[in-house]
């Protein structure tokens, strides 16, 4: 029976050189007053604090340099990570293509796929979204039906995506599609591509959500092409690739600090004498956020090794967004006031007001989105050897 890897990682000087950095790059911002870190979060969209962030070198940062990058370790992308995480800062024009996308198109995309579209990444001017979930299909990746049939010169994709975050504000996705038989495990016969949404054969439509906002939305592909110099890896490769770039998307402070900026206004709205019940409270959270920190580190000096640590992977998403689903529940708990969006004042009382309204529509999602904790304790199970 395997194990969990977490060992302890300790951080190199450059991480925490890079930490100095972002610091100073944030103090920049909330100077110019770009954000308002109660407000805002890493699902907060904004291009032009992408492009900001890209000029200051905290995109795309394990990058060779020849793609724009900095060859700096994960370890050191993980300091800034957090740090613009702890910020509130509005990264998620930028998310996906630095925290997955770069990496897998540097393992296995084309030459052409990594000259073109890596350092653009870098500078922050280049979006991804994850073509992934399909439509009556749920949580089973393996269900995936959108087909890409051989054509001269590369595939031809028809079918739909769905769920799929700011593909009407991305430039690409990479998806996974069907290029042959499934076989006994569901596993085979699954390809990853490269979608630039710009071209024609793909149509995106809006799904509001219930305050009215647009975020999600449908892809559908009639008779997309997709060059060969486009396909991650070889034809059929499609769920080993997927596998491995889960645990990017999973492992991360990003799947336990989503609303740390409340957790921030709570400890400052009970101010420096809570009462016991608020002590005791506030207290257990920092305990969990504290070695859900050291696993998330611990995940990423497997992969600075190169390796594929899914399983610990699973158990910091599994963990993490519980915690994260906790925070508001506390914090409601401890501090009786209304929640009111955009209240415009800056008084502690209305800063914390605005967090715990925003972090409330948001939180139902936390242990939805990068798959549910019950795909995750499957993840989990099959890893150590339980099923």
């Amino acid at each position: 029976m395997q194990g969990f890897r977490f060992n302890p990682t300790a951080l190199p000087p450059e991480a925490e050189a890079a930490r100095t950095r972002v610091r100073r790059f944030l103090a920049g911002e909330l100077e110019a007053g770009t954000y308002a870190p109660h407000r805002s979060s890493w699902t907060t969209f904004d291009a032009g604090f992408s492009r900001r962030a890209g000029a200051a070198g905290l995109i795309g940062m394990t990058l060779p340099t020849r793609y724009g990058g900095q060859e700096q370790s994960d370890l050191a992308r993980f300091v800034v990570t957090a740090e613009l995480l702890a910020a509130g800062a509005p990264c998620f024009a930028h998310w996906v293509a630095d925290r997955q996308s770069a990496p897998q198109i540097l393992r296995h995309g084309s030459e052409r796929a990594r000259r073109e579209i890596l350092p653009p990444i870098a500078r922050g001017e280049c979006f991804f979204g994850i073509g992934m979930s399909e439509p009556d299909a749920g949580s089973d990746l393996a269900a995936v039906r959108t087909r890409a049939v051989r054509t001269d010169g590369g595939w031809l994709v028809t079918g739909s995506k769905i769920w799929t975050s700011n593909a009407h504000r991305v430039h690409y996705l990479i998806a996974l599609v069907r290029t042959g038989d499934a076989g006994e495990n569901r596993h085979g016969g699954l390809t990853q591509v490269i979608v630039d949404l710009s071209k024609p054969g793909v149509t995106v439509r809006p799904i509001l959500n219930m305050a009215g906002h647009h975020e999600f939305n449908e892809v559908f592909f009639s008779d997309y092409l997709v060059p060969d110099d486009m396909v991650l890896g070889a034809e059929g490769q499609g769920w080993e690739i997927v596998t491995s770039e889960l645990a990017f998307e999973r492992s991360g402070p990003d799947r336990f600090l989503s609303d740390y900026p409340l957790l921030v206004e709570l400890i400052d709205r009970v101010g420096p004498t809570p009462d016991a019940r608020q002590a005791v409270e506030i207290g257990r959270l920092i305990a969990h956020l504290a070695p859900l920190m050291r696993m998330s580190r611990s995940v990423a000096g497997l992969l600075h090794q190169g390796q594929s640590p899914e399983v610990e992977a699973a158990l910091v998403k599994d963990v993490g967004t519980a915690f994260e689903r906790e925070v508001p529940e506390v914090a409601r708990r401890l501090v009786p006031v209304e929640a009111e969006m955009d209240s415009g004042d800056d008084d502690a009382a209305d800063r914390f007001a605005d967090a715990l309204a925003h972090t409330v529509l948001d939180a139902p999602a936390y242990t939805l989105r990068g798959g549910t904790r019950e795909v995750m304790r499957g993840v989990i199970a099959r890893g150590l050897g339980l099923r």
